[in-house]
C-alpha cells in the first residue's frame, strides 16, 4: 500500500517542492523516515503516531517507510508532520488516495492532533502556483500570512481530524480569503514624531536628505545630544512600503519565525537595532542551516547601530558586502544561500572615548592619539560606504528649556521626502533602481549633471580634503538628492557645498 502527496519547505527565502511518499508493507513493525531528515523531522515519528491515535484512528502495526524527495536536500523542522500523517492514513484507506495527490499539506502536529503554526509559510504559498499546485492545507494560525497569495486556494484547519473530514467530504470548507491584508501603520508610529526633537536643525536636515535618497548616515556627537532619539523617528518620515516591498520583507520575517501572530504583512518599514555585542553571524545571517540576519530583517527599512565604535571591528567589516551589493551571500560546505539586504544604515557614535571632543562646554580628557585610536575602530572602506557623516553637537540650555519654539512635524518632512522619491522613481522607472543611493557609475554619469561652478567646487574640495574616489561618488549621489528636494534637474554649487558638509569624518 502506497500513497503520495506534496509538501514544501524553504531554503534561504526560496521555497522548493517536496514529494511525500508513504509505503506500508507487511513485516516487523517499523517506522522510518528517509530523504536526509534532520532531528526535528525524525522526531515526527513519535508526534505522528500519537496524533493519529489521539484523533481516533488506528495506527498500522506494520513496516512504514516515508520518503521525502528529493533526497539530496536537507529537510528540517516540523512542517512535514501533517503530510506524513495524511500519507499514512491514505495508505491505510482512511482517505481516498486521489483526494491528496494534487494538494500540498504543511503543518506541525501536537500529540493530541492539533495543528501548530510553522515558520516560512509565506514564501511557500507564493511559490506553489509555479509548481502547478492549486490547493494547500495549512494550520489555522497561519491563515492570514498565507492569504497574501492570491493565486492558490488556502484551507486552514485546527486539527488533523478536521483535515481528514474535509478530504472525506464529511465537512465543506471554502477557501480562506482575507480582506484586511494591508493594516494601518499610523497607529504604530503615532507616539513618536520629529517635533519632539528640540534644536539640531542641521542634523535633522541631514536625516531628511538621507531618507529622501535612501543614503546611509552616521551621527557623531556627545552623549545626550539626541542621536538615538532622532534615529528612532526616521521611520516616521520614510515613504510607506509598496505591496511588493511588504511581501519581500514579510517573506524574510516569516522564514526567521518573527512574524507577529495573526499578521498578514509587515506594512511598517522595519527598524532593527541590534546590541553592540551582536556577532557577525547574527548581523548578516548564517548558522549550520543559514538563516537571515539583522541586515536582511531590515530589508526595505532601517538598520540602526547605536554606539558604532562599541561593535567589534570584524563584525562591522561584514557589512561591506551588503552595503555595496544590497545582498548577503552565506556560503557553507553543503550550500550557498543569498538573502536580500537593501537597507538604510543609520549609526551613531561619540567623537571620542570621553565623548567631549570638540565640545565648547566640556573639556575633552582624551589626547590626540586616543581620539585617533577610538575613531580607527571604524575602517576607512566602511566609512567610505556611509554617504552622510554629520556632527550632532550638545544642546545649549536655552534650546532645552525654550517651550515656545515648535519643531517641524514628521508629517511635513515626510511630504518632501515622498516628493523627492517620486522624482527618483520617474527617473529610474526603467531600471532596477528605486532611489539615488543605488546608482552605479553609469547612472551617476548620466543623471548627476552639474553646472560648471559646481564642478570646480567639487574638484577643489577633492584636492584640498583628500576625498577618496568612492567618497567622490557618494558626494555626487547626495548632491543629486539635495537637488531633487530642491526640485532642480541640474546639480548646483549650493547642492555640492551642502553634500560636502556631510563628510565630517573625511575632513
Amino acid at each position: 500500500m502506497i500513497s503520495f502527496l506534496h509538501s514544501s519547505a524553504v531554503q534561504g527565502i526560496d521555497a522548493y517542492l517536496i514529494d511525500v511518499e508513504v509505503d506500508i508493507a507487511s513485516g516487523l513493525p517499523m517506522f522510518s523516515i528517509v530523504g536526509l531528515p534532520d532531528t526535528a523531522v525524525k522526531e515526527a515519528r513519535d508526534r505522528v503516531v500519537a496524533a493519529i491515535k489521539n484523533s481516533g484512528f488506528d495506527f498500522p502495526v506494520k513496516k512504514i517507510t516515508v520518503n521525502l524527495a528529493p533526497a539530496d536536500i536537507k529537510k528540517e523542522g516540523g512542517l512535514f508532520d501533517l503530510p506524513i500523517a495524511l500519507g499514512i492514513l491514505a495508505a491505510c484507506g482512511n482517505i481516498e488516495k486521489n483526494k491528496i495527490q494534487n494538494i500540498c499539506a504543511i503543518g506541525e502536529l501536537s500529540l493530541d492532533g492539533k495543528l501548530r503554526p510553522v515558520k516560512g509559510l509565506l514564501p511557500i504559498v507564493l511559490s506553489l502556483a509555479k509548481f502547478g499546485i492549486q490547493k494547500v492545507i495549512i494550520p489555522e494560525k497561519n491563515k492570514n500570512e498565507a492569504a497574501v497569495a492570491k493565486n492558490i486556494e488556502i484551507y486552514p484547519f485546527k486539527t488533523l481530524n478536521e483535515v481528514v473530514k474535509f478530504l472525506q467530504n464529511e465537512i465543506k470548507v471554502l477557501p480562506y480569503v482575507s480582506d484586511n491584508i494591508l493594516q494601518n501603520e499610523e497607529s504604530v508610529l503615532q507616539n513618536i514624531d520629529f517635533s519632539d526633537i528640540k534644536g539640531q536643525f542641521f542634523a535633522k536636515r541631514a536625516i531628511e536628505v538621507a531618507c529622501a535618497g535612501g543614503h546611509n548616515i552616521v551621527m557623531i556627537g556627545p552623549p545626550g545630544s539626541g542621536k538615538t532619539m532622532m534615529a528612532k523617528r526616521i521611520p516616521t518620515i520614510l515613504p510607506s512600503m509598496s505591496f511588493e516591498e511588504a511581501v519581500e520583507t514579510t517573506k524574510i520575517w516569516s522564514v526567521a519565525g518573527i512574524l507577529p501572530a495573526g499578521q498578514s504583512l509587515i506594512t511598517k518599514r522595519p527598524f532593527r537595532s541590534p546590541h553592540h555585542t551582536t556577532s557577525s553571524v547574527a548581523l548578516v545571517g548564517g548558522g549550520s542551516y543559514p538563516k537571515p540576519g539583522e541586515v536582511s530583517l531590515a530589508h526595505n527599512g532601517v538598520l540602526f547601530l547605536d554606539e558604532l565604535t562599541e561593535f567589534k571591528r570584524d563584525v562591522l567589516e561584514v557589512l561591506r558586502q551588503p552595503l555595496e551589493d544590497k545582498i548577503v551571500t552565506v556560503s557553507r560546505a553543503k550550500n550557498t544561500l543569498t538573502f536580500p539586504a537593501s537597507f538604510m544604515l543609520v549609526a551613531s557614535m561619540n567623537p571620542c572615548q570621553c565623548g567631549n571632543y570638540g565640545s565648547a562646554d566640556k573639556e575633552c580628557t582624551c589626547n590626540p592619539y586616543q581620539v585617533k585610536k577610538y575613531r580607527s575602530k571604524i575602517s576607512g572602506p566602511l566609512m567610505d560606504r556611509i554617504d552622510i557623516q554629520v556632527e550632532v553637537p550638545s544642546l545649549k540650555i536655552d534650546e532645552i528649556t525654550n517651550q515656545n519654539t515648535e519643531s517641524e512635524k514628521s508629517e511635513n518632512i515626510k511630504k518632501r521626502v515622498i516628493a523627492a522619491r517620486q522624482i527618483q522613481y520617474e527617473r529610474f522607472k526603467n531600471l532596477k533602481i528605486y532611489c539615488n543611493c543605488q546608482m552605479g557609475p553609469k547612472e551617476i554619469k548620466k543623471y548627476c549633471l552639474t553646472e560648471d561652478s559646481a564642478k570646480i567646487l567639487l574638484k577643489t574640495a577633492i584636492e584640498k580634503l583628500g576625498f577618496s574616489a568612492r567618497a567622490y561618488d557618494r558626494i555626487l549621489k547626495v548632491a543629486r538628492t539635495i537637488a531633487d528636494l530642491d526640485g532642480s534637474q541640474i546639480i548646483k554649487s549650493a547642492h555640492i557645498a551642502e553634500a560636502i558638509k556631510y563628510r565630517s569624518l573625511d575632513r
